[in-house]
């Protein structure tokens, strides 16, 4: 069973990790957030589920306005990875017990992720505060990045930090 954005709301203070919450209309896109979202501080951010020839699943994650080179990515050698396409969204419901437009880090309270890679971009990582959406499209949940590690690595996943600009 999924968890709840209460549950991820206890988990957060289990943690003793400060966050805040914003409501607002559902997004489902980055221009979508960009316009409805108001003026929320921090870097925005958006998740990217991914699957490798080989089956392995990785979850990306970087700043919104980033773009994601997979060929550069899967060539860099930075990854135990092969070719890299688009998980589907069975795939995405099954293991981080959410639908298409919800993914973030976040999904890791769900507990069916240790087997994913997890790819932080380091640019990301720079901001104080980061925003996602807290297992649903209609608010977001401004964390601090040291926080954010807290929370990954509290589900035992080491995750990649990597440059994307000089992959």
């Amino acid at each position: 069973m999924s968890a709840s954005e209460q549950d991820l709301f206890e988990c957060f203070k289990r943690l003793g990790i400060e966050t805040t919450t914003f409501r607002h209309p559902p997004l489902h896109s980055v221009a979508e957030s960009r316009h409805l979202r108001g003026e929320i501080p921090g870097g925005h951010c958006k998740s990217l589920f991914l699957k490798d020839k080989k089956g392995q699943y990785l979850l990306v994650v970087l700043l919104e306005d980033r773009t994601l080179d997979m060929v550069g990515l899967f060539k860099s050698g930075a990854l135990p990875t092969k070719r890299l396409s688009f998980a589907s969204a069975e795939a995405m419901v099954d293991m981080l017990g959410v639908t298409p437009g919800s993914v973030t880090p976040f999904c890791l309270i769900n507990g069916s992720a240790k087997k994913l890679i997890m790819v932080l971009d380091k640019q990301m990582m720079e901001h104080d505060l980061l925003n996602y959406h807290p297992l649903h499209n209609e608010a977001t949940t401004t964390i601090s990045s040291s926080d954010l590690m807290k929370f990954i690595i509290h589900f035992g996943i080491d995750p990649f930090v990597l440059d994307f600009d000089n992959l």
